[in-house]
């Protein structure tokens, strides 16, 4: 092969080269552009949410709104006391009761199921209640709990919840322990430790942080949900700590509040989102500090 041919040969290589480098800038750019562009829609949608959550919740602020009932239509009093008592109250019992279920599941399918057949059927079942719409957990308990007692109550509000918070909790629990390396195990067991110990102290303790920002997020799901307290807890107008009995909570006060003709509703409505909105805000942020922390 003579030297003019070896020179046309790599002057192809090279166009040939180059044409491939050329069309790669193309397609990153094009893809980059989609991408900057569908960053840029969600952004405004998201920023416009906030800014009339703020412009409209601000103004619905008061003393009143956490020291009175909810109010008749066009009353000039009245808050959220009873509803914002019966959202912290549902919360905080419905986690107290998902978190040791889906930490201890979370534990076995991590610790002992990972090649069993019920932790494959376990986190099947897991992923199925992770996509399901809270609406059917609503419903679920209806069918369960209220129709057989043939009455609402905050006790078939907080189990619903409870069901929302259980499959959130084993997810990050089973994820945030597989992350810890083996090498922390075997040497625990080298030593003579129990296996039980050995989740309790090493395993368990080296993912505290990512377990806790799992119950967090799964907290801020729950704050929101106003499908399935109107099956369950439905509402009340007047404060109540009676948890057999109907139960006023912040989402279904503010569903029925904004279709409402009354002005003062939907001002309390309005206070109503600014609230749920600033907590779920301040519940992430927790978590994504508890989560740096762990790194």
């Amino acid at each position: 092969m003579n030297t003019a041919t070896m020179t046309a040969q790599a002057a192809a290589l090279h166009a040939s080269r180059a044409g491939k480098h050329a069309k790669r800038k193309r397609v990153n750019a094009i893809a980059l552009t989609l991408s900057l562009a569908a960053m840029a829609f969600g952004l405004f949608w998201l920023i416009w949410i906030l800014v009339e959550t703020l412009r409209l919740g601000i103004g619905g602020l008061s003393l009143s709104l956490f020291t009175q009932m909810t109010p008749p239509p066009q009353s000039e009093d009245g808050g959220l006391a009873n509803a914002i008592f019966g959202s912290v109250t549902m919360v905080t019992l419905a986690t107290a009761i998902g978190t040791p279920i889906g930490i201890l599941a979370g534990i076995y399918l991590a610790e002992y199921g990972q090649k069993t057949w019920l932790g494959s059927v376990t986190r099947f079942i897991n992923d199925i209640l992770l996509a399901a719409p809270s609406i059917v957990v609503g419903l679920f308990i209806y069918s369960v709990v209220v129709a057989r007692m043939k009455s609402f109550s905050g006790w078939a509000g907080i189990l619903a919840l409870a069901l929302i918070v259980i499959p959130v909790v084993i997810r990050t629990t089973e994820n945030m322990l597989s992350l810890i390396p083996n090498a922390l195990r075997e040497a625990a067991y080298a030593l003579g430790t129990p296996k039980w110990k050995v989740i309790m102290t090493v395993t368990l303790k080296s993912a505290r942080a990512g377990v806790l920002t799992g119950i967090l997020l799964a907290l801020a799901r729950i704050a929101g949900e106003t499908a399935p307290l109107l099956f369950t807890a439905l509402s009340n107008q007047f404060w109540t700590s009676d948890l057999s009995a109907p139960m006023a909570s912040l989402p279904v006060t503010i569903f029925k509040f904004a279709m409402s003709p009354y002005e003062n509703w939907q001002k309390l409505a309005w206070a109503g989102v600014f609230l749920i909105t600033i907590g779920v805000l301040v519940l992430n942020i927790l978590a994504r500090i508890f989560l740096r922390n762990r790194h």
